[in-house]
């Protein structure tokens, strides 16, 4: 029946808890996911780690998250784990109609041995290596999350790969209309998301800025010691680590705007539609996703070089903040996004839209 309810397994990656206490952008996109597709009657089973809260059916395959195993010294290779987890996903296939998986695409040769049909989606930036089993395995559906992201794999593959957006919870933002008085920056603090480019940005418009994030590796820890450290005073330059959802709803709509300088391709950025929540602009540096997610003059602004991002954050003051969160809501909330899934697995399952 072509609106029957569907058997529906989301495989996630194991790294973080769902919902995510802090960092964990693709963690919480599967709390949405998951819960949407359980209200709209669908049998909706996750394979995660076991302290993970759902309203699916739970199917542990690993007792906590790896970033505490890591952190305890119980694990160290996450390619034991999330074998494991495809293994265990292999032989309960009989029991869906489709399998939606959230790992990387190194684990989808495994997936073209399910018979069951299967959906991967790109949550990063393909790589050489992705392409190359892309290539190899034709036969596994590959979603991407931006235009940009796929763009070049479409290209060099001579394949279409469909586009669907991440979403966000706009009701669980509690936005204000004011511009507040200080500039914001949110991620991981590295060079690719450039903190020392928003403080330099902030310093040059004579205005505060409040980082939240923290660096999440050895290299980064590095570049945070060396280049954001010496810069903080408390006052002009205020760090105030990772934050929570409750901190982090603070942290955008109090701001004036969000500084978005990425150094890299970025395949979304979650955090950019978190403000457009709040109600808050975005004012980026126009690579990666940044010219889909930004409507230039509507949510924010972006440009083509760093240097001229500070020449934008008065025009970023004058925009309607309003105007902000309902052109962002309507583009972006969660159920345009399941909306967009559903329609997919019954594509893939022949079965056309919901």
């Amino acid at each position: 029946m072509k609106n029957a309810p569907l058997r529906i397994a989301q495989i996630a990656p194991l790294w973080t808890r769902i919902p995510p206490a802090t960092y964990g952008g693709i963690e919480l996109l599967l709390k949405l996911l998951v819960d949407e597709l359980v209200v709209r009657g669908h049998d909706v089973t996750l394979f995660s780690s076991g302290d993970c809260v759902t309203s699916g059916r739970l199917h542990s395959t690993v007792e906590s998250n790896l970033t505490d195993r890591i952190t305890a010294g119980e694990m160290y290779m996450f390619e034991y784990y999330a074998s494991s987890t495809m293994a265990e996903v292999q032989k309960a296939a009989g029991d869906f109609d489709i399998i939606h998986y959230h790992l990387s695409s190194a684990w989808l040769p495994l997936a073209a041995t399910i018979p069951t049909p299967g959906l991967f989606t790109m949550h990063t930036s393909p790589h050489l290596d992705d392409e190359w089993v892309m290539r190899r395995w034709p036969g596994v559906a590959v979603a991407g999350i931006s235009e940009c992201q796929m763009h070049g794999a479409s290209v060099k593959l001579g394949r279409e790969f469909p586009i669907i957006y991440n979403g966000c919870d706009f009701e669980a933002y509690d936005p204000c209309y004011e511009p507040g008085k200080y500039l914001a920056f949110l991620g991981r603090l590295s060079p690719e998301k450039n903190p020392l480019g928003a403080i330099r940005i902030a310093k040059s418009v004579d205005m505060p800025i409040v980082l939240a994030g923290q660096p999440q590796n050895e290299n980064e820890r590095r570049y945070f010691h060396a280049e954001i450290e010496p810069l903080l005073d408390g006052k002009a330059v205020h760090w105030i680590g990772p934050v929570n959802h409750t901190q982090k709803n603070e942290l955008l709509r109090n701001a004036a705007a969000l500084l978005f300088p990425i150094q890299w391709e970025e395949p979304f950025g979650l955090v950019m539609i978190e403000a457009m929540a709040c109600g808050t602009p975005v004012i980026a540096h126009r690579r990666g996703s940044v010219a889909e997610v930004v409507d230039d003059g509507i949510t924010g602004f972006h440009a083509g070089v760093i240097d001229a991002m500070s020449e934008l954050v008065p025009r970023a003051l004058e925009l309607d903040r309003r105007m902000v969160r309902e052109h962002a809501m309507q583009r972006f909330g969660f159920r345009r996004m399941v909306d967009n899934y559903v329609n997919l697995y019954r594509a893939l399952l022949g079965g056309g839209d919901q």
